[in-house]
């Protein structure tokens, strides 16, 4: 019995990934935000396959710690990722299945909101309370 979120391959990961970056490195603002901190392409890609293979199928070949990085990015904001979702799922649906794409969009929304609350709270001065 597998205890994978939906099913889905490796091959089907991977293309919807390099799908996925090859759009945010032409998006006009998202582009700049990433390549200045990915200097190698095919590993980032590599390791965000890896990190959605944790994600779906549940396997443990991801090792990181994705808000932890967003914030010390230092130039991430809570607003990039509305287009990021956007451009995720017009990738999502021009490689998978319609049940498939929409099954992965909702954990992506779940992990994205999560993600966005954290920097949220990262950015928020000790004792305020941050404003969405």
């Amino acid at each position: 019995m597998s205890l994978a979120r939906f099913p889905i391959s490796h091959e089907q990961i991977d293309l919807v990934v390099a799908s996925f970056y090859a759009r945010v490195r032409a998006h006009p603002k998202l582009g700049p935000v990433f390549t200045s901190h990915v200097t190698d392409w095919p590993e980032h890609e590599a390791k965000i396959a890896r990190f959605w293979r944790n994600a779906i199928l549940m396997e443990r070949s991801y090792n990181g710690n994705p808000m932890a990085v967003h914030a010390a990015a230092g130039n991430v904001r809570p607003s990039m990722f509305e287009p990021w979702l956007e451009m995720f799922d017009i990738t999502l649906t021009q490689h998978l299945p319609p049940e498939t794409a929409a099954q992965w969009s909702a954990l992506a929304h779940r992990i994205g909101r999560g993600l966005r609350y954290g920097l949220v709270q990262h950015d928020a001065p000790k004792g305020e309370v941050p404003r969405f």
